[in-house]
């Protein structure tokens, strides 16, 4: 069965042959396990609240998260054979659950990220362990974030003082650490009470299960579990490290450039949900003798809603496959990541605006999926620090990827059932502005038939002529307000490359990614606007930001054709009761 690259995941028509026989088996698994509880229940039990325990013995019989998240070399118990860390279907069931909920996501998504550092430790008995309670069901937590500090570590009050006898007590509170009431293994920052500096870092295993650990609250009013807790001379023996010194402080880092990729998808997942519900609301709807969809500014509305919801789901597959074929003379993963954090999950946050201002009162309602979604996909992008610390890190990488391209062997796609052991192998965290990358300009210089890439292009030379022409002086470089600006510009150019890579892999139809580009014409616009508005912007700024303001290629047959794939969705999907 052909693929449609332009199609939105649907239960009902859901195809997963490009995964192996166990992989379809359990993504289906997922599908039936909540179509079979039906709305009604899933929706009531994210009113109440609900503990998702029921999900978690499903996962657990099932062996879910113990396939998908248990490496090669871990494997285990009954579903050995098929375990891997394989990102293209865990991507899959990121959005999957997404799609049903986002508290049943996050229980997943959290698990990733209290595994990255044991998968990346050289302790045998601790990766042995995990093994063996993934395969028992219990999920994990990644104890890094704490109440005054948030997510910075080098702050970190979880402290570790020497017992005298080669091993430590732990003393310190972690605050937003999801799965914290019932995980079976909690990997936790902290520092060395007698040890200065980086070479004081430490990450360690904790169990919640433990006497010394005490659950506080959970800090937020949802079915997810969003822990605050406390250690209070916590026994740290040597089975206990994970990671020490600096290793420590990079493992934190690179678990976050793993599990937290899962952001995407997870809002793709949210909005699909979202726009099914949407347009078959709105095109059943009688308004002044109509049905609303026949009012322009509504299509207009969907049409961009539908446009930035399948550049969401292009960037995103585009983005695995760096991942997967990623290694040390490879990190352009490294960029692509903060983009789907940030870029992806902001996206998410737009679309449910555009379907919000066509149905209007009805989103609010306690029997949509939709009510929930209004606050779940705001979430996402701020996950992960807000959006302008992934702005920030995106910066590091723009002179390097405009100006320094280097050749590279073509990334395929990658859905090969293979394990991705460069993920738990990344190795220090830094010297992010040495990455390099393939030449840009490749992309679009092969969609050069496609009206709307043309006209983006333009706009992306003319960013390249900012950065040489008027480039952000010192004073500019030290002005956040005003670089972040700049870094919304730079990732809509590394947004459309993917976008047009993952089109050209997927066969997409040019009135597809010519409706895209229209957004990503006039979303440059705006932002070119937004720099010629800040305080600090010199007159040849001003200048530049007017001359790159352009106004997409408009083609209303093409807008019609989109238009019809976006109203056939109309009825296309409603959850079983």
């Amino acid at each position: 069965m052909t693929h449609d690259p332009a199609a939105l995941f649907n239960p009902r028509t859901f195809d997963a042959s490009q995964f192996d026989e166990e992989t379809q088996r359990l993504l289906l698994a997922v599908i039936d396990w909540f179509e079979g509880r039906g709305k009604r229940r899933l929706l009531e039990e994210d009113l109440d609240r609900v503990w998702y325990a029921d999900f978690l013995r499903f996962a657990a019989k099932e062996k879910l998260f113990a396939t998908f998240q248990t490496p090669e070399a871990e494997a285990f118990g009954a579903a050995a054979g098929a375990q891997r860390w394989d990102t293209a279907r865990n991507a899959a069931l990121s959005e999957i659950l997404g799609f049903y909920g986002l508290p049943y996501w996050y229980t997943w998504q959290v698990t990733v990220l209290g595994l990255g550092p044991v998968w990346m430790s050289g302790n045998d008995e601790a990766r042995e362990r995990a093994a063996h309670l993934l395969d028992e069901g219990h999920v994990f937590a990644f104890g890094l974030s704490e109440k005054e500090h948030g997510a910075d570590v080098y702050s970190t009050d979880m402290i570790l003082t020497p017992d005298g006898n080669g091993g430590f007590t732990a003393t310190g509170g972690k605050y937003y650490i999801g799965n914290g009431n019932v995980a079976g293994m909690v990997s936790v920052f902290g520092r060395r009470a007698d040890v200065e500096g980086p070479d004081g870092y430490v990450f360690f295993a904790v169990d919640s299960r433990h006497e010394k650990f005490e659950l506080v609250q959970n800090v937020v009013a949802s079915q997810m579990y969003v822990s605050e807790f406390k250690l209070d001379g916590y026994p740290v023996t040597e089975a206990d490290i994970l990671h020490t010194g600096a290793d420590a402080f990079s493992a934190a880092l690179n678990t976050v450039n793993v599990g937290k990729f899962n952001l995407c998808t997870a809002s793709v997942g949210i909005a699909e949900h979202s726009f099914y519900e949407a347009i078959t609301h709105a095109h059943n709807r009688i308004l002044y003798g109509h049905p609303v969809t026949d009012f322009g500014h509504v299509r207009a509305s969907f049409v961009d809603a539908y446009a930035r919801l399948i550049a969401m789901k292009l960037f995103s597959a585009r983005a695995v496959d760096y991942f997967r074929s990623a290694g040390p003379e490879d990190r352009r993963y490294l960029l692509f990541n903060p983009i789907t954090k940030m870029k992806v999950t902001s996206e998410g946050e737009q679309v449910i605006d555009l379907l919000w201002d066509v149905i209007a009162a009805r989103g609010f309602e306690k029997d949509t999926y939709f009510a929930g979604a209004t606050h779940y996909i705001r979430a996402l992008p701020k996950l992960e620090g807000t959006v302008h610390v992934n702005l920030a890190l995106v910066l590091k990488f723009m002179p390097n990827y405009l100006f320094a391209p280097q050749e590279y062997a073509d990334v395929p796609t990658r859905l090969d059932a293979a394990d991705d052991t460069f993920l738990f192998q990344q190795g220090p965290a830094r010297g992010l502005g040495k990455v390099r990358f393939h030449d840009w300009r490749t992309a679009y210089r092969q969609a050069a038939g496609v009206p709307n890439v043309v006209r983006f292009t333009e706009q992306a030379e003319a960013l390249t002529q900012f950065l040489t022409d008027c480039p952000p002086d010192e004073a500019q470089q030290q002005d956040l307000d005003f670089l972040l600006n700049v870094g919304q510009l730079f990732t809509l150019v590394v947004y459309g490359q993917l976008v047009l890579e993952q089109a050209q892999l997927t066969g997409l139809d040019d009135e597809v990614v010519d409706q895209i580009f229209d957004v990503l014409v006039r979303d440059f616009s705006s932002y070119a606007v937004a720099l010629h508005g800040k305080p600090s912007s010199t007159p040849a700024q001003q200048e530049w930001a007017l001359s790159a303001v352009r106004k997409p290629v408009v083609d209303a047959a093409r807008f019609g054709r989109l238009w019809e794939r976006v109203v056939s969705l109309s009825g296309a999907y409603e959850m079983r009761p």
